[in-house]
């Protein structure tokens, strides 16, 4: 049984609960959920590389089974985030996770990196990391008593970590851990937490003390005498074996093959024969991997795309799938850059099955594209298409483009002609009837989305039905009948006034991002939080208030 450290983190730093610790450090609150989304699989990769050698794992697992960590962290967190002496206690907590995970120094480097990621303050950024770190070590501790766990679980319950770790660590997130670039921390670690595990299960056995143990930054002067002398005894070993190997082939030689079958059971175990079998274990160890070496590597199957639809005030919404995480990274920052960090909306999506994408080398020449009002633009691998005021010949991006990319890439446009126009006109009339935005509004609102409690996640019932709105506001822009709406939030009664102020703009919020996700110009959507204000159902009884919990669409004046 596993389970998943990240997700569990992000469950018990609840909405309610980040919100009293954001106003305490002076950030907001959907600030402190992206810092505390980055510092989550960044803490785990730094105990992943702690436990990835025998002592680490021991100093590790002593700390989380200490005393001074608390195993209802997760259940006491909304009482300690609301008192003083409580937050305070939270905070001492942390101050002593800290050091089991990783250096001081190392901890400040990645809450600066950490900082410049999300423009929240280092300070800031270091207060939410140590609660991070509290957590974490608290959900551990939690487990591993329920589990009867013991240290050589930890390794094995850190190696589940791997996937979220390798979808959220970035490389200045890894260099300021001192864990080197992502890539190669995670080409090895998974076989050192392995055999940390092993040893720890079984120290007896041969296998387990031959693992590779990396080297920490505070290791003890005398390692390095202490690894040469285990490197001096293996060597003996590893000639006594090759001269036994040698003399039991030369044997072997001088006898028949029945002989040799006859002989095998009445072989007597002794030093010798020993020394053999590691040799042989090790020489099958070398051909598998020799073997998985030189086996084909399965290279990425599918092309890495990239869309953009421009709005009629130049801001682009774009969705993208590229093949890493750094690919990500670099176009947002060229956007960013160029266009500036408000001026476009993204949906970035990595997966590592998708091939290198070529085309962010060759952002510069869409860069003007995407602030022209109608542009649509689609890139998967090296071909181009280009629709709506791209396409149009007056404009010429078609050649610019070509002539831009050059050899190698396919450029072309939609078509255009006067039967192709006199069509989409014909079914723009036809389109304009079911775009009146007070019908439209009131056809979204027989359709409720409902929030969970304290929720701003959008649920997963209404996404499809989100999508299918996307879609009808699209078409009616693009038919010349754009639909202005604004978004309304509500919740129910429970609670404080100003915090259902907020949560209800932030259902609201979600519901304009979605929207714009998929492609519905944001300058159309405007967003507006109700609090509890005008309820639809009764908040004396459960499905009142989750009825009320909903958005409502308006027509924007």
């Amino acid at each position: 049984m596993s389970i998943n450290l990240n997700q569990l983190v992000q469950g018990a730093l609840t909405e309610s609960v980040l919100q009293h610790i954001a106003g305490r450090i002076g950030c907001a609150p959907e600030s402190a959920r992206r810092v505390v989304s980055l510092c989550g699989p960044a803490l785990i990769g730094a105990m992943m590389n702690k436990a990835s050698s025998l002592e680490g794992t021991r100093n590790l697992f002593a700390a989380i089974m200490s005393p001074a960590t608390n195993a209802q962290i997760a259940d006491e967190l909304p009482h300690f985030v609301v008192q003083d002496d409580g937050f305070r206690t939270l905070i001492d907590t942390s101050a002593k996770t800290d050091h089991a995970i990783a250096s001081h120094d190392s901890l400040n480097m990645l809450a600066e990196r950490i900082s410049e990621y999300t423009g929240v303050a280092t300070s800031a950024t270091r207060t939410l990391g140590g609660v991070v770190g509290a957590t974490l070590f608290g959900m551990l501790k939690r487990y591993l008593t329920q589990h009867n766990g013991h240290a050589a679980q930890l390794p094995t319950l850190l190696g589940h970590q791997l996937p979220v770790v390798r979808a959220n660590m970035t490389d200045s997130f890894a260099h300021a851990l001192g864990l080197g670039s992502v890539g190669a921390f995670l080409a090895g670690v998974a076989s050192r937490l392995k055999a940390v595990s092993a040893h720890l299960e079984h120290p007896s056995t041969h296998e387990a003390t031959a693992f590779s143990q990396p080297v920490e930054t505070h290791a003890a002067p005398e390692q390095p005498v202490k690894e040469s002398a285990g490197r001096k005894k293996w060597w003996w070993v590893a000639l006594a074996a090759a001269l036994a190997l040698l003399a039991l082939l030369l044997g072997r030689g001088c006898s028949t093959e029945k002989q040799e079958q006859d002989a095998a059971p009445a072989a007597k175990p002794d030093v010798a024969s020993d020394a053999i079998s590691i040799a042989a274990a090790d020489s099958n160890a070398a051909s598998v991997a020799t073997d998985q070496a030189s086996a084909p590597v399965a290279l990425p199957g599918k092309d890495s795309t990239m869309s953009f639809v421009v709005d009629a005030s130049g801001v682009p919404t774009l969705t993208a799938t590229v093949n890493s995480e750094a690919e990500r990274r670099q176009l947002i920052d060229t956007l960013s850059a160029k266009l500036g960090a408000d001026k476009f909306h993204a949906n970035i999506t990595v997966d590592p099955d998708t091939k290198p994408a070529a085309w962010i080398a060759k952002l510069d020449g869409l860069l003007p594209v995407m602030t022209l009002p109608g542009a649509q633009v689609r890139v998967a691998g090296e071909t181009i298409d280009l629709a709506g005021s791209a396409a149009d010949a007056t404009l010429g991006w078609l050649d610019k483009l070509k002539a831009f990319f050059g050899d190698g890439w396919t450029i072309g446009a939609s078509e255009s002609t006067p039967a192709a126009a006199r069509a989409l006109a014909a079914s723009d009339a036809q389109a304009g009837a079911a775009c009146a935005t007070a019908d439209v509004a009131k056809q979204l609102n027989a359709r409720p989305i409902n929030f969970g409690f304290a929720s701003n996640t959008v649920p997963r019932a209404a996404l499809a039905e989100l999508a299918a709105t996307a879609k009808s506001l699209k078409d009616c822009g693009a038919a010349g009948q754009p639909v202005k709406l604004q978004i309304g939030g509500f919740t129910d009664s429970t609670g404080n006034a100003a915090a259902n102020l907020h949560i209800s703009k932030k259902r609201a919020e979600a519901v304009r991002t979605y929207l714009i996700q998929h492609g519905v110009p944001a300058s159309t959507l405007s967003v507006e939080g109700f609090g509890d204000a005008h309820p639809i159902g009764d908040n004396a009884t459960p499905a009142g208030r989750a009825a009320n919990r909903r958005i409502e669409f308006k027509e924007l004046s």
